[in-house]
């Protein structure tokens, strides 16, 4: 389809104004604690065919979208995840992006084939898209409550991997190959490609962050790109060799953003807003490709029956066995822990992504299983995500000294290896009363202002903080941890936390 300029102008008119309403729609999605992609997808069904009649039916094309933007998506994942707060629960995420998913599969295609009667192929092809947790889902949603990093590290470190093994499954389902190849051969398939794309991953990150670290790049803004186009290298480079593409993208951006690179700030800030753009871009393009006319009582019947399925059965069941595949190595998550984990497995573009490849490939159902899909996404979305606060309250998992009684940001000061620390003090934190100089910071770490009633001001030692200050802090990189452990504890337990110990 050629644009002639009129038209041209009008695309770019309108699609800086869908794209304009969608960041403003992040603020107020953030606010409620419901995932922005709920409003992305009716944008899309508003501007499609039962709206403003834009007609949109191409499942390739579609496909090929979908998984371009799933890797800038896993790719911004990658970048703004600290090492630190995932390799305590990396074997847990690894377990749950495999043995969780491998349950998963199989639970759901039992229940599609025996209760729903479903063929075997749109039963497994059904449990392979629901199978797959979303990051972008899942953290636009755990930014509000504080978890341990077990927990949210699990998290995290499932959405990013999880991604690979379901594509290959649906792949070899809706091509055939998977009876051709027979269940030894298949699974064979997917441990070669989950393998082979972390290892190339790996090395496209540590090989890009050796050449970043000698390449004197003219512009700081060339820094944000190169880091970009290694990650992509490595999706690239998998995929030409019938390997991971989204587990080699995932690991290289891993690697690269928590390697001591230049204009690490300006990197991660770019990387953020392009992963944005790609969910903006993914969510409206896959609310166009819905037909709302085809969906009718049976559909949300079946959605519904599949989505406590998967809620009630599935999901917890491979929490728990995920967590004993991983007991022999670390120590087991308690069962509130386990069932939080179990509640936050959000589904969100993935699973809808994921149902374009039977419809690329003309299976018999592809349409319905869409349709399905579609639905239970958002079912799920408006179900779950705004009961995680809630949850998290009730089963106690969340941390005490995480910033519900301060609220911390940092940002990176590259030139001097150090971190700008920001924090509001809120009515609960017990830092109100405390002096500068009784905080006891580590070494080399120090309030630098503190800023109140809209007025800025350098501290004394003797300066009394009080609720409401918003405090900036520099700390050394290595130290960050400590100096953030120090600050919240003296927020849970006042200028006697060090003889009172953690709260």
């Amino acid at each position: 389809m050629s644009f002639d300029v009129h038209q041209l102008d009008t695309f770019v008119l309108v699609g800086s104004f869908v794209t304009f309403l969608a960041v403003l729609a992040v603020r107020a999605s953030s606010g409620v604690g419901l995932p922005s992609l709920l409003i992305y997808l009716l944008m899309g069904v508003a501007l499609g065919e039962s709206g403003l009649g834009i007609q949109f039916e191409d499942a390739e094309v579609a496909h090929a979208l979908g998984f371009a933007a799933l890797a800038i998506i896993l790719a911004e994942g990658g970048v703004t995840t600290g090492w630190r707060d995932l390799r305590p629960a990396l074997r847990f995420g690894l377990s749950l992006a495999t043995v969780g998913v491998l349950v998963s599969v199989g639970v759901v295609a039992v229940a599609g084939h025996v209760v729903l009667g479903l063929s075997w192929e749109l039963a497994v092809l059904l449990g392979a898209v629901c199978a797959p947790t979303d990051a972008a889902a899942v953290f636009s949603v755990l930014r509000v409550v504080p978890l341990p990093k077990r927990i949210s590290g699990g998290l995290e470190a499932e959405s990013g991997l999880n991604d690979a093994p379901t594509v290959v499954v649906v792949s070899l389902v809706s091509t055939g190959a998977f009876a051709d190849y027979g269940l030894l051969a298949a699974s064979g398939i997917v441990v070669y490609e989950l393998i082979a794309g972390v290892a190339i991953g790996a090395a496209a990150g540590f090989g890009g962050a050796w050449v970043m670290r000698r390449v004197a790049l003219p512009s700081s803004g060339l820094y944000p790109i190169a880091v970009l186009c290694l990650t992509l290298i490595g999706y690239g480079s998998a995929a030409a060799v019938h390997a991971s593409g989204f587990a080699a993208v995932y690991v290289a951006a891993l690697v690269l953003g928590n390697t001591d690179l230049p204009h690490r700030g300006a990197t991660r800030s770019f990387v953020e807003g392009l992963g944005w753009l790609a969910q903006i871009g993914l969510f409206v393009m896959l609310g166009l490709l819905l037909s709302p006319g085809r969906i009718d009582l049976t559909t949300a019947g079946l959605a519904l029956v599949v989505g406590l399925i998967l809620t009630l059965v599935a999901r917890p069941l491979s929490v728990l066995l995920s967590a004993v595949a991983v007991r022999p190595f670390e120590q087991m998550m308690r069962l509130p822990e386990l069932a939080f984990v179990s509640w936050a497995g959000l589904r969100g573009a993935v699973p809808i992504v994921l149902t374009t490849i039977p419809l690329a490939e003309g299976v018999d159902g592809a349409e319905r299983l869409f349709d399905v899909v579609f639905v239970l996404v958002v079912l799920d979305t408006l179900v779950t995500a705004p009961t995680l606060p809630w949850v998290a309250r009730v089963l106690r998992v969340a941390r005490r000294s995480e910033p519900r009684d301060i609220d911390m940001e940092a940002a990176p000061l590259d030139r001097v290896a150090a971190d700008l620390l920001q924090l509001t003090i809120s009515p609960r934190s017990l830092l109100h009363g405390v002096e500068v100089g009784e905080l006891r910071l580590p070494p080399g770490a120090s309030v630098s202002m503190i800023v109140r009633d809209d007025e800025a001001m350098v501290p004394a030692r003797t300066t009394v903080l009080r609720h409401g200050d918003d405090l900036l802090v520099v700390t050394p990189r290595r130290l960050r941890e400590a100096t953030e452990k120090r600050l919240r504890e003296v927020s849970a337990g006042g200028r006697l936390a060090q003889w009172l110990g953690p709260r």
